[in-house]
This record gives C-alpha cells, sequence and structure tokens, in this order.
C-alpha cells in the first residue's frame, strides 16, 4: 500500500505551497504581512447582488438540486453579455454552460475531451489548471511560449511539425495569468486560420476581460468569424464582480465542445446553489457602474505599485490588463532564482509574492505580484521591499519611497 497513486505521480510539488506555508507561519506568529502573493480579490460583490442571494436563499423552493450546466435565466445571462461587449451571438442553450468557477471549467472540459498520450499545446508560464488540467486527464503537455509574437507561430508550426502524436488541443490565456500579456484580434484572426488548418481546438482564458487599463478593451477570441468552430472560451465572475468565493464561471462557444463538457459535469456535479445562480443573473443583468469602478481602482493600484516600487529600486513593468504584475527579479538579486527570492521578501520585508517558477520554468527569474491591497498598503510593502534591497547591499534611489 505504499505506492503512490498514478495521477499523484503526474503532479510536481506545488511550490507555491512553500511560500504560502511561510506566510501563513509569520500570520500565526502575529507578524503584519502584506499579501500581494494569491490574486483573491480584497472588494465586496455589488450590494444588489448580495440582496438577491438573500432574497433567493429565503425561498423554501430554492434549495434543492440545481441544474448542472446552469439555470436557464443564467446561461441566458451570459448570453447577454456576450452580446453587448462583444457583438457576439451566442446560443444560451447549446453553446453556454455555467462552471463552479472557470478552474473547474477547464478541468472539466479536459477530462471530456482528453484521451491518455494525447498532446496539449499550453502556455508556458502559465496558470497551473491550464497544463495540470490535461496531464490529470492523461495528456501529455508541450509547452508553447506566452508573447504573442512571430515566435509564438513559429513554436505552434513547430509543435505541429515534430510532435507525435500531433497535438490536438491548444489553450490560450490573454490577459495572461500570470505575465499579463494582452493580443488584439487579428492575434487571434491568425490564430482561428491556424487552427482551422491544423485541426486544432482552443481553449480560451478571458477571466480577466474587464479588468483592462489605458482605455484598452480586451478582445475574445470568439468575434473572430467561424471561431465557433473550434474554439471555446471560459469567463469568471470572480474578478468582474470580486466574487471569488462564489465559483461561478462560464463556458462559451462550440457546440460539440460544450456537450462533452455539459455530459461529464452531469456525472460530476449538480451545479451550483441555485441563490447563487440568481444572484449571478442579478450581476450580469443589473448595472454595470461597479465594473468600471473596480477596473479604475485596480488601474491606480497598477500606477501606485510600478511608482513607488521603482522609487524603492525595484523596475517593474506596468502591466495593460488582469490583476498581475509580471516582475523581473532585481538584477542584483537575479541569482537567487524566483522561490529564495521570494522567501527573502517575506522573511525580511514581510511581503508575500508569487515565485514566478510556480507558474513553470519558464517563469524562473520573475514574481507574481497581484493588486490585492489598498494603495497605502502598497506603499508601505514598497518602504518595506526598499529596506531589504538595502541591506542586500542593493544601491537604490537617493528619494525614498
Amino acid at each position: 500500500m505504499s505506492e503512490e497513486f498514478y495521477r499523484m505521480k503526474r503532479l510536481p510539488p506545488y511550490v507555491i505551497a512553500e511560500v504560502n506555508a511561510m506566510r501563513a507561519a509569520a500570520r500565526a506568529g502575529g507578524e503584519d504581512i502584506i499579501d500581494l502573493g494569491m490574486g483573491n480579490p480584497d472588494l465586496p460583490p455589488p450590494p444588489h447582488v448580495i440582496e438577491k442571494l438573500i432574497e433567493v436563499v429565503r425561498k423554501p423552493d430554492a434549495h434543492g438540486y440545481s441544474q448542472s450546466k446552469g439555470i436557464p435565466g443564467l446561461r441566458r445571462a451570459q448570453a447577454n453579455y456576450y452580446g453587448r461587449r462583444f457583438g457576439v451571438d451566442v446560443d444560451p442553450e447549446s453553446e453556454v454552460v455555467v462552471t463552479m468557477g472557470s478552474k473547474e471549467g477547464l478541468a472539466s472540459l479536459a477530462t471530456a475531451i482528453t484521451a491518455p498520450g494525447d498532446v496539449v499545446l499550453a502556455p508556458n508560464p502559465s496558470y497551473p489548471i491550464h497544463t495540470f488540467g490535461f496531464i490529470i486527464a492523461g495528456a501529455t503537455i508541450r509547452a508553447v511560449p506566452t508573447t504573442p509574437d512571430e515566435h509564438y507561430f513559429e513554436s505552434l508550426e513547430r509543435a505541429m511539425a515534430f510532435t507525435v502524436p500531433r497535438p490536438s488541443i491548444l489553450v490560450v490565456n490573454y490577459p495572461s495569468n500570470p505575465t499579463a500579456e494582452t493580443v488584439d484580434l487579428a492575434f487571434y484572426e491568425r490564430l482561428v486560420a491556424w487552427a482551422k488548418d491544423n485541426q486544432v481546438w482552443i481553449i480560451s482564458d478571458l477571466a480577466y476581460s474587464e479588468l483592462y487599463y489605458d482605455g484598452k478593451p480586451t478582445v475574445s477570441i470568439l468575434q473572430v468569424k467561424g471561431a465557433k468552430d473550434i474554439a471555446v472560451e471560459f469567463t469568471s465572475l470572480s474578478k468582474t464582480y470580486s466574487m471569488a468565493g462564489w465559483r461561478i464561471g462560464f463556458a462559451v462557444g462550440n457546440k460539440t465542445l460544450i456537450a462533452a463538457m455539459s455530459r461529464v459535469k452531469s456525472y460530476l456535479d449538480y451545479g451550483a446553489f441555485t441563490p447563487i445562480q440568481a444572484a449571478a443573473c442579478a450581476a450580469l443583468n443589473g448595472p454595470q457602474d461597479i465594473v468600471a469602478a473596480n477596473r479604475e481602482l485596480y488601474h491606480k493600484r497598477r500606477d501606485v505599485l510600478v511608482e513607488s516600487f521603482g522609487r524603492a529600486g525595484w523596475d517593474i513593468p506596468s502591466p495593460r490588463a488582469s490583476m498581475f504584475a509580471w516582475a523581473p527579479l532585481p538584477p542584483a538579486l537575479a541569482h537567487l532564482g524566483s522561490l529564495e527570492f521570494s522567501k527573502q521578501l517575506l522573511a525580511h520585508a514581510k511581503v508575500a509574492v508569487a515565485p514566478g517558477v510556480g507558474y513553470g520554468e519558464n517563469g524562473e527569474g520573475f514574481v507574481r505580484i497581484a493588486l490585492v491591497e489598498n494603495e497605502q498598503r502598497l506603499r508601505q510593502a514598497a518602504r518595506n521591499v526598499r529596506k531589504y534591497l538595502q541591506s542586500m547591499g542593493v544601491n537604490t534611489p537617493a528619494r525614498s519611497a
């Protein structure tokens, strides 16, 4: 009985868990840790959404099993969202399924469409479910870059030419978690044409659809003519409406993929609690001023982070979208590697970040910083970082952060 289970052998140690354990221990010891590690929104959901939850949860008939693929009203609300936001016509009956978060949805789809030995193209670095959802399902991963440039398409061509069996699925995630990179519609048009030529399904993760900055809205792959022939896209209410713990997401797109995923889900779950689904309808159908307000708040946090950390001696590229900054290690400390640097930052600066290597080997040399603390706390984090850098002999700007 000492043998490790088959799927456990395919899962490496969760690197980020080491930093999480250190953070928990420090907080248990009474230390004030500024946690910029996990992308866990610190903002409340809209009041009218909470009121709808309370209203429906009081109904005696709202507590039974729900539909695994989502109540009809919520699927219609999501179809309407795609119509008004992206100009995409979606059939709520055959092209939408409600998921218990986009993460669960990705895992269910991987289970539905992957056979042992299938090859899946996934970005590196990437959010873990983009690779491990398929690894758990028995697939093999071939990494492609995250940066959407000419090298990206060259890597796709190499993968098709030299991989046996030929890859059958491609995962894309823009705005990217963790790198915060974005794409335009021309990128998706080229990608859809490539996928059709090579008979590859595309799975797009658009969880950060509404967290874009500098007046440049994100685009959906489904805006491309014919994209629904080969693509399905995941979105989430977690960041858009600060409803992460409610676990509501969606898959929208190709009818074949939606049907396969719905069938597998029907065996695995009964769907989200009905009052939560009703409240999700209120979020999508109700006033959207909270979305713009949250976007502006994250925008300000982004600017504070980049400015204050820069003055502290750590230059961080300004992300164009998402709730993360993808930060290269300070050059003088790059030799530490992302995991050791993250540990030292936690121990000496009382600031928690996520080591880039936890998102794949190509994440080495970076850390992911989440914009989940207020501006005052971000400035305090910068002051702590400055002191840490000085203690390590790093030259910092004369002006105080």
